[in-house]
């Protein structure tokens, strides 16, 4: 099967926006009493997603790197606010990427006003 831009760009937009749904989700617990934050590779996703698109989404993993606090909960609002900022920017670039790339296609094959 033959890869194009578009199929690449979905598992592109598809694999970030299960990324911000996690975040979202550990910033709302940030004050739950014992929760975890999770999250998944984002390269994984994506080469998952690009290898069989039918395939189930990636399942989320428990971040080891987060410091427990007293209540047992270990989500970090400044280091989850920074990556929902970094996950959110590689959507809008992805998304523009495509956006323009469609009507780069849609000019093109558009027949020529001149005739010629």
């Amino acid at each position: 099967m033959q890869i194009g831009f578009l199929n690449f760009y979905d598992a592109v937009l598809g694999a970030s926006q299960q990324r911000e749904s996690l975040l979202a989700n550990n910033i709302a617990n940030a004050d739950t009493p014992g929760y975890k934050a999770m999250d998944i590779s984002f390269d994984k996703a994506l080469s998952s997603s690009l290898a069989d698109p039918s395939a189930a989404p990636t399942a989320p993993e428990y971040r080891a790197t987060g410091i427990v606090g007293l209540d047992g909960n270990d989500v970090s609002l400044d280091s989850e606010r920074v990556e929902a900022a970094q996950n959110g920017e590689q959507m809008v670039g992805a998304a523009t990427f495509l956006h323009q790339s469609t009507a780069d296609m849609i000019t093109a094959l558009r027949p020529n006003p001149n005739g010629s």
